[in-house]
Parts: structure tokens; sequence; C-alpha cells
């Protein structure tokens, strides 16, 4: 007879014990895992985005589509004070996306939910996730977001693309990208847990800065970019690390050897700070993938070897700071 394991489920409060203090800048951080599980490419905004007397938890953008996200979370059941705060945030932000994260979803709250998406414009879309965390036996635990309520049209698009699989774009970017996987796996300067690639048009190695990732990059407009994104789910902890890196410019800049572009974009919570060149990834020929992907590589080496360290003095100063004013 075999010997089954135990499937246990979580109580979020055993792992992020706050909603607002633990949970929500973990979610904030992990953004991209809400996206993957919705078919979006999320980016947070801003944190406790003020709307009147309210705020919410996290003020996002689908980058595929550049539309508006809000995202607000509750722990236990949903309740009518967090659906009229929904709501509320919804018309504030003039949102085309709406979703509510919540451990259970109450009965009335999901066929409000269904209502509001078969009476709104198809621009318009609400849904509600539940938030697992499940654990085999004493294993490391694992989370997933699971969607309870969903626009009809969304589900049709999801089952299209699980019989489809990616579009051919999608594929030719992650044949890209797999091919730097391997390049970068063969190199012992890059970190040892470099995850195989998807068919997205970026790809990123995350050092051991909570939010700083270093990353490969189709753009828009025929541009290809190798950079360092600092994304700690914080507006004002990503401006000051990015202004305290920026008083070193002129250091940093030697360093690298190469002109760099500083994106402090004071319109969104992410900071960039970028190499650019042409490419595309239909137009572009196989060789001259090949020199981009070698190109990526090489700034990706120089990006890891030059602000690894000013990110760790840059932070430390800021965390003492931090301290001091406590």
């Amino acid at each position: 007879m075999p010997n089954f394991s135990e499937l246990k489920k979580i109580p979020l409060r055993e792992i992020w014990p706050h909603e607002a203090n633990d949970f929500t800048p973990w979610l904030a951080e992990n953004i991209q895992a809400l996206g993957d599980s919705l078919g979006m490419d999320l980016a947070v905004i801003k944190r406790e985005a003020p709307v009147g007397n309210f705020y919410l938890d996290l003020l996002a953008r689908d980058l595929r589509s550049s539309k508006i996200v809000v995202i607000e979370n509750q722990y236990n059941q949903t309740d009518h004070d967090h659906f009229g705060k929904l709501l509320t945030y919804a018309g504030g932000f003039d949102a085309a996306t709406v979703i509510w994260i919540s451990e259970e979803v109450k009965d009335e709250h999901r066929q409000a939910l269904e209502w509001l998406n078969q009476k709104t414009d198809t621009e318009t879309q609400f849904f509600a996730v539940v938030p697992e965390v499940l654990q085999i036996d004493d294993s490391n635990p694992a989370f997933e977001f699971k969607p309870v309520v969903f626009p009809n049209e969304w589900q049709k698009s999801q089952k299209q693309k699980t019989l489809t699989g990616p579009s051919a774009k999608g594929e030719k970017y992650k044949l890209y990208f797999q091919k730097l996987v391997e390049k970068m796996r063969q190199n012992p300067n890059f970190p040892n847990d470099i995850p195989d690639a998807q068919p997205n048009s970026w790809y990123d190695i995350r050092p051991d800065f909570s939010g700083i990732y270093y990353g490969a990059a189709f753009g828009l407009k025929n541009k290809v970019r190798t950079e360092i994104y600092i994304g700690q789910g914080d507006y004002k902890k990503n401006k000051s690390l990015f202004d305290a890196l920026a008083k070193r410019k002129a250091e940093i800049t030697s360093n690298f050897g190469s002109q760099l572009e500083w994106e402090r974009n004071d319109d969104r919570e992410l900071s960039r700070i970028a190499v650019y060149c042409d490419g595309d990834i239909v137009k572009s020929s196989d060789s001259e993938l090949e020199e981009i992907r070698e190109w990526h590589i090489e700034n990706l080496l120089k990006f890891i070897k030059v602000f690894t360290p000013e990110i760790e003095q840059a932070l430390e100063i800021l965390n003492s700071s931090e301290g001091e004013a406590s």
C-alpha cells in the first residue's frame, strides 16, 4: 500500500502575522505571482494609496494594457465594509481591474462581484482571489492564488491560453531567454539558482536585496535594456535608495564604463537604472539576437559587480538613518 503524505492548508496569520504590516508588503514584492495567476503583468505604483479618508492596500498597473488595477487585501471572510471601500477605490482611481483578496469569499459578495462583471462594460473587470498556503507533511510551505470570481471573457481567454499555449512571440522570448539562462549557468559570476525562462519579454536575476533585481528585457520602440530595478513596495524607500545611488552617479558611471540612464520615475513607485541598445525579438536575425544576448550578459555582469556593493552601502546608510530617526 502506498504511504501518502498529508496536504495541509496553513492559516495566513501563521506566515504573515499582520495583514497590513506583513502580508501586503510581501504581496507588493511578489506582485508578479498574483499577476501570473490572472494573466496580467502587474507592477506596483503605490502602497497605501489615499482616496478620501481611506487607504488602498496596493495601487498597480497592468503593463500589458497600461490600465490601473486596485488591490485590496483582507484576512478571514469578506465583509460589507471592505466591499464598500473596494468600490470607493475603484471609482477614486478610475480602475479598469478590481482585485479583492481574502481567505474566504462569502456568497453574497461573490454574487455581487459576478453581478458587477455582468453589468459593467468589457473594459472593467472584478476579481475575487483566495490566497492559500499549502504544506506537505513538514515540507517548506508553498503559496498559490486561486481566482474564485472573474469575468466570463477572462475565463474563456485563460482556457484558450491553456489550449494553445504561449503565443508565437512568447515562444520567441522564452527561447531567447532560455539560451541566456544556459549561458549564465555556465558562468560562476552569476548566482547558482537561476530559474528557467518563461514566455515573457523580460528575465530577472534577484539578488539578496528584497525588492531589487537585475534584469534583461525587450522594451518598446525596438529597444533592449539591461537594468537594475528598484521595487521595494514602498514609494519613499524606492526613491530614497535611487537618490542615494544617484549621489554617486559620477563614480558609478566611471566604474560601469558606459553611459547609464537614470530613471527615477516620479509618477511611479518603481525606479530604474539601465543601459539600452537597439533590437527586436521578431525583426532581429538569429545572429543579431546572439549579439544582443552577449550584450545582455556583459552588462548584467557589470551591473552585479558595480551596483551590489553600492546598494549594500546605500542600504546600510539609509537603515541607519531610519534607526536614528525612530
